[in-house]
């Protein structure tokens, strides 16, 4: 059996400073990054691992688009079994979606052109409204032909994963059990969220856990290999590890089949919001990550930049000295890791007597007609009325609740399709000046997202301001809003 996930005794022992690590999870911790969960990697063995309460390695988690690289394994696995070719033609396995003329572009667009991202569009094909995503890659007019310019399309991983799965006749996942997850011990219980027209999201879907992530990462760090065995071939991983084309984003580096090349011989596996696998073969490491960052840019922003300052220039060629005392406080903190709440004073001279006070708003793009907060303690609630009917919020003041957001249309297993309860959040609020409280809503459900309130109280009048980063939901959690106080109802 391979050795992976065991742990060693110090990080020394496999050539990372514990310091290193330490420094990377102060950092995290003192810029308040959205962070769920880390493990590193070297020669097989776990060098450190750890998950921001309340998450855990157990808890499956979306990947976001690094499906994207899980589908481009299965690719290669059809290619390996010689059921698929890298220049078949796309439109040859989509004869009932193309229009009745099929642009010359879209006609030779390639399996290795998707693959690449190298698609004849400039931008993604399909909106969370079409009821056929895959259809609309064939329908949109192309600007430019195939193969020819890297221009990042989920759609082409959407007509990907879908040559997948009407090869194989099962959905991707259940495809690579055999031939691949089960042999890695990946999650029986992973899962992927569908498209409108019922195939599983391969660009952004996949829901599994950071150590599946980094089970798969590791495969494709050795050539194709797992304990030994041979479970996709070599051939087909160095070529979707290795730069296909030039890209304009990630300074350049590169990108492979579906996955994205690194500084210094690396490459990666990359999701929105930070779901990260940075691999290095030279190194025999591996960096994963899972997060939610959405909105801080293409990159990963605090994570990137902390894990390349703090942690990697630190990997030694060979094992180091032992440190038993750095090492007790890394793994102190590793044991107290939790997502904080929002920062700011615990209470304010306005609590008391903004309690329990309904305000009458304004018209607002939020379309909320009334609301209140009510406080009880170190924890709150957030009463209001919207286009959706009456909801309420608890949070946590200067520490974390768990609580399901009150809005039941937003999408579940299926795109399209309401899930009918309330996405699972963390929420905290906390008084950023005397007058002033911000609300910090964190989704943390099968999507993720970021909502943030802010409540201003000047005399008998309230101003709102909302702000939210997720895709697809919470679009009713954007805008300003005025309003003032009722007269008649307020708590005691």
């Amino acid at each position: 059996m391979t050795n992976l996930f065991t742990p060693v005794s110090f990080p020394e022992n496999a050539g990372i400073p514990s310091s290193a690590v330490l420094r990377f999870l102060e950092r995290i911790d003192r810029e308040q990054t959205c962070m769920h969960g880390f493990l590193v990697l070297r020669g097989g063995q776990m060098a450190a691992e750890g998950y921001w309460a309340p998450f855990t390695a157990d808890r499956k988690h979306r990947m976001y688009s690094v499906s994207k690289s899980v589908v481009s394994l299965a690719v290669g696995l059809l290619i390996d079994e010689g059921k698929l070719h890298l220049e078949d033609r796309a439109t040859t396995f989509f004869k009932d979606k193309l229009p009745e003329q099929i642009h010359p572009y879209l006609a030779q667009t390639t399996i290795r052109d998707l693959l690449m991202m190298s698609t004849p569009h400039s931008s993604n094909s399909y909106t969370r409204y079409d009821p056929d995503w895959a259809a609309t890659f064939f329908q949109k007019e192309p600007s430019h032909p195939p193969g020819t310019i890297f221009a990042y399309d989920t759609a082409a991983t959407v007509v990907l994963n879908t040559v997948v799965e009407r090869i194989s006749g099962v959905p991707f996942l259940e495809y690579m059990r055999p031939r691949l997850l089960d042999p890695i011990g990946f999650s029986q219980d992973a899962w992927c969220i569908q498209t409108p027209e019922g195939t599983s999201w391969g660009g952004s879907g996949v829901i599994c856990t950071l150590r599946d992530m980094a089970k798969l990462a590791n495969v494709c760090l050795n050539g194709g290999r797992w304990d030994g065995q041979q479970l996709i071939s070599e051939t087909y991983i160095r070529e979707a590890t290795s730069k296909q084309i030039d890209n304009s984003i990630n300074d350049n580096r590169g990108y492979g089949y579906q996955i994205w090349m690194e500084r210094d011989g690396g490459f990666s596996f990359r999701g929105m919001g930070s779901q990260f696998a940075f691999c290095y073969p030279e190194k025999d490491f591996i960096f994963a990550c899972i997060a939610d960052t959405q909105g801080g840019g293409p990159t990963g922003t605090g994570i990137v930049d902390a894990f390349h300052e703090e942690l990697y220039p630190y990997i030694a060629n060979a094992s180091l000295p032992e440190d038993p005392e750095t090492s007790r406080r890394l793994q102190e903190k590793i044991r107290h890791l939790r997502v904080l709440p929002q920062r700011g004073a615990v209470d304010s001279s306005y609590a008391k007597e903004i309690s329990g006070k309904w305000y009458r708003m304004n018209d607002n793009q939020m379309g909320i007609s009334r609301m209140r907060l009510v406080f009880e303690g170190d924890e709150g609630i957030w009463e209001y009325v919207n286009a959706t009917g009456e909801h309420r919020l608890r949070f946590g003041i200067g520490k974390l609740a768990e609580e399901a957001f009150p809005e039941t249309h937003y999408f579940g297993e299926r795109i399209g399709t309401p899930v009918g309860r309330g996405y699972q959040c963390l929420t905290s609020a906390a008084w950023v000046e005397e007058h002033k409280l911000n609300l910090l809503v964190y989704i943390t459900d099968d999507y993720f997202g970021t909502m943030k309130a802010t409540f201003t109280f000047k005399g008998g009048d309230i101003s709102v301001f909302m702000t939210k980063v997720a895709e697809f939901f919470l679009d009713e959690y954007e805008g300003f809003a005025g309003g003032t106080a009722e007269i008649t109802e307020t708590i005691v």
